[in-house]
């Protein structure tokens, strides 16, 4: 795979943005010039076990750093990939909202593609595709961002969707708030604080953010206020996992919209039921064999054709890995490739429809 990985600059290091936490004992990490997650000091991986046997407190320090994460990959999409955080709903702001990014001109470019992006469902927040394939195999593999760079270079037009941040935890924000503010305070006190969050046993209690329950209706507002207005272009998704499902459920709620707008789908080792989801709609089923191509976790090598037990409605060939959380790195570059041989058929397509000005046909509209 071609890396096309920006050299993050040191303003911009996960190093750098730990320090602005209270957690820097805690995580002496860095992404280093390969985007992997390395110790500091030592350049030694991740290492869950980091309290000798305590299985609640390392898993709460595991979803720290998941935090952490997830709030450093929002700022790269911002910097690094210069792409625009849009709140939704738009009409409130005095209430919990979610977001998606996109890039500047995905509403008001001409002649371009919108590459919509939809991740699996789990932890995982817009810009990652799996954050356990980021701590233990980098950004390159578990994040957005190389996907996000391709298309960019592409001339593509981006919308990263956001569709797993569904509820706030207030009281779990207001430590993690507390923990992330930049402050003078005394080091036995950060200390405190710190322990206080690694420690935090509150059972999870969400306020539903409007328009974002699921990721379904998440998806479901982001198409009706964004995506859908987007006049005269080409929209593409890639979808992982769960996205497969979240997809398939647009698709029949949008049914014309969807199918008018949306000219490729790349689906990644998808949890989508046709069956279930499309029916025996057979205008829907003619359109996923035509607009629809999926890569599944195989031992086979990438895109050769792979053996399913049920039989598929389009095409299915293999991700080139057997690995669910890497099988949208490994898949990436046969995607694009996928993409650009579905807009030029697209294109003739198109241009075949269009009747053909002869100088005969010339003579008989000016007789007629």
């Amino acid at each position: 795979m071609v890396q096309l990985w920006l050299p993050v600059t040191q303003e911009l290091s996960f190093q750098k943005f730990i320090e602005q936490s209270d957690l820097l004992e805690e995580f002496k990490y860095d992404f280093n010039e390969k985007a992997e997650l390395r110790h500091t000091e030592t350049q030694s991986p991740f290492v869950f076990n980091y309290y000798e046997n305590v299985l609640e407190r390392n898993s709460k320090r595991y979803q720290a750093l998941g935090r952490l994460l997830e709030q450093y990959i929002y700022e790269l999409l911002e910097k690094l990939c210069k792409l625009q955080k849009v709140y939704i709903p738009q009409e409130v702001d005095k209430e919990p909202r979610s977001f998606f990014f996109m890039s500047e001109g995905a509403l008001t470019n001409h002649h371009s593609v919108v590459l919509v992006l939809l991740q699996d469902q789990g932890v995982f927040r817009a810009g990652q595709w799996s954050q356990q394939a980021i701590i233990h195999h980098g950004l390159h593999h578990g994040s957005q961002i190389p996907c996000i760079q391709m298309a960019l270079q592409a001339h593509y037009d981006v919308i990263v969707l956001n569709p797993n941040d569904n509820f706030v935890d207030l009281k779990m924000e207001k430590e993690w708030k507390g923990l992330l503010k930049q402050s003078i305070e005394s080091p036995s006190l950060k200390m405190a604080q710190a322990e206080s969050f690694l420690s935090f046993q509150h059972p999870l209690q969400g306020l539903p953010k409007r328009c974002s329950h699921t990721p379904e209706e998440h998806v479901a507002y982001v198409w009706d206020h964004f995506i859908s207005r987007t006049e005269g272009k080409d929209v593409a998704f890639i979808v992982h996992g769960y996205g497969g499902l979240v997809f398939m459920d647009l698709l029949v709620r949008r049914k014309w919209e969807v199918m008018s707008k949306v000219y490729a789908v790349a689906l990644i080792d998808s949890d989508h039921h046709v069956g279930h989801q499309l029916g025996s709609d057979g205008q829907l089923l003619a359109w996923i064999k035509h607009h629809c191509r999926e890569w599944v976790t195989s031992p086979k090598p990438l895109d050769k054709l792979a053996a399913t037990v049920l039989k598929k409605e389009f095409p299915v060939v293999s991700a080139g890995t057997e690995k669910h959380s890497l099988a949208p790195s490994s898949s990436l570059q046969s995607i694009f490739k996928y993409f650009k041989k579905a807009l030029k058929a697209k294109t003739t397509i198109t241009f075949s429809q269009v009747p053909i000005e002869t100088r005969s046909s010339t003579k008989r509209k000016q007789s007629a």
